[in-house]
């Protein structure tokens, strides 16, 4: 097999951040051609079909089964003096299954802590290498691909997972398709927004039309309309938002997951849409904190080798496991700022990543079944219970700095809130 690349990474600009140097995307190996109320999650099912007749859409590559199984209750605005629930939002990149089995393994884990997560699916990771000449890039040529396409295999097995996942729960959105990164002419970064348009228009069609690319009719079709399930996405490299945004915002997009360099303070919105950024979060023993993705630990670490010698792994894995675990204690103990964590399904550095990943993920897990208000959720649920919120309870929210407790406590600070159910914002519900 040959190995897929993502070029192009950039340095952060802000502040200590720009000291770890990277952020974005890394290699992806291995493809080729060949309760409590408000957002919390229910237990996941894996497999469970939905219970109301499929209604075949298009070509039936997709198909609307009705409401997507195992969400959470209806979100529900702050009471008076109430502390906020310490959301937890895990997401992954690319999200292809290429036979490593790392797709199922974190599906596997979300089920058996009840949680959910955002896949943002690439979407011509659904179209078959011989007919990439179907896509055709802004600036770039017909069919190129800075990760290639996926053997029949793996795309098989790509579906098979987008479906279960949805079926448990998860959210599907997408990481557009190509991954072109860089400073170059074809880069993301240059995109106008009509660029963005035929991006995103493209993406939707590869989700949409795979029965009619690969001519397979022995499969399931996806459970979801993809029309109404895509609300949110991440660029490449996290390239290329200012001019994705308004077209984001036409679309009907609720979330926007691209921008570099967030802090750990509750989120505003950038041209009506919710803007959720990776987040720079401490670095055990460095002077410097590190975006909270798990290519920007390994670019630290050793200088974004992937394969660097093996003695240095289980430092670095107990590193970026405490980097997350880190950053969710700060938040949950201070300000309650949603933690926003991204990944890959990546073997870097013989895996480490994905340990540490899960180790954080588990510990996570372990304060929410201790009885913690934790949820650990999607992007999508995350911003169905923030839209419920009153606009004075986020103002309020949105004055503590990062790692900063509220004056007097939490029952204090929110105490002239009142949280009056239905007192959503315009966008509450949007599809």
């Amino acid at each position: 097999m040959r190995a897929l690349t993502r070029r192009g990474m950039l340095g952060l600009g802000a502040g200590a951040a720009a000291a770890a140097g990277l952020s974005g995307c890394g290699t992806l190996t291995g493809g080729s051609s060949g309760s409590s109320s408000g957002g919390g999650s229910g237990s996941g099912h894996s497999g469970d079909q939905p219970k109301v007749t499929a209604r075949r859409i298009g070509d039936g590559s997709t198909s609307y089964t009705g409401k997507q199984p195992h969400q959470p209750e209806q979100p529900q605005p702050l009471e008076a003096g109430q502390t906020p629930p310490q959301f937890v939002i895990f997401s992954w990149d690319g999200a292809a299954e290429v036979g490593n089995g790392l797709f199922p393994r974190f599906l596997d884990l979300a089920a058996q802590h009840g949680a959910h997560m955002t896949f943002f699916l690439s979407g011509s990771y659904l179209l078959p290498e011989s007919k990439k000449r179907l896509y055709n890039p802004p600036n770039n040529r017909r069919g190129a691909s800075d990760i290639g396409y996926l053997n029949d295999a793996h795309l098989k097995a790509t579906l098979a997972n987008v479906r279960r996942a949805w079926l448990d729960g998860h959210e599907i959105g997408t990481h557009f398709n190509g991954h072109f990164c860089g400073e170059g002419h074809g880069s993301v970064k240059w995109w106008t927004p009509k660029q963005w348009h035929s991006e995103i228009v493209q993406a939707k069609a590869f989700v949409k039309e795979w029965r009619t690319n690969t001519g397979w009719s022995d499969l399931p079709a996806l459970p979801f309309d993809y029309d109404k399930e895509l609300v949110g996405g991440r660029t490449p490299c996290l390239l290329g938002q200012d001019n994705l945004l308004p077209t984001a915002r036409k679309l009907g997009w609720r979330y926007d997951a691209s921008s570099p360099g967030g802090r750990q303070v509750w989120p505003v919105k950038r041209m009506g849409l919710w803007d959720l950024p990776l987040q720079q979060i401490p670095f055990p023993g460095r002077s410097f904190e590190v975006l909270s993705m798990d290519y920007n630990m390994m670019a630290n670490q050793s200088l974004k080798t992937t394969k660097a010698p093996a003695y240095n792994y289980p430092g670095w894995r107990t590193q970026s496991a405490q980097a997350y675990i880190s950053g969710f204690q700060r938040a949950y103990e201070t300000n309650r700022a949603p933690f926003f964590i991204g990944n890959h399904f990546e073997h870097w550095n013989g895996g480490i990543y994905m340990d540490s990943v899960e180790e954080a993920f588990k510990h996570i897990a372990r304060e929410k079944e201790k009885g913690a208000d934790v949820r650990m959720v999607s992007f999508r649920q995350f911003v169905d219970w923030i839209d419920v919120q009153k606009p004075e309870v986020l103002a309020q929210l949105r004055t503590l700095g990062v790692g900063q407790k509220p004056a007097g406590g939490w029952k204090g600070f929110l105490k002239d809130t009142k949280g009056t159910k239905g007192a959503a914002s315009s966008s509450a519900g949007a599809a």
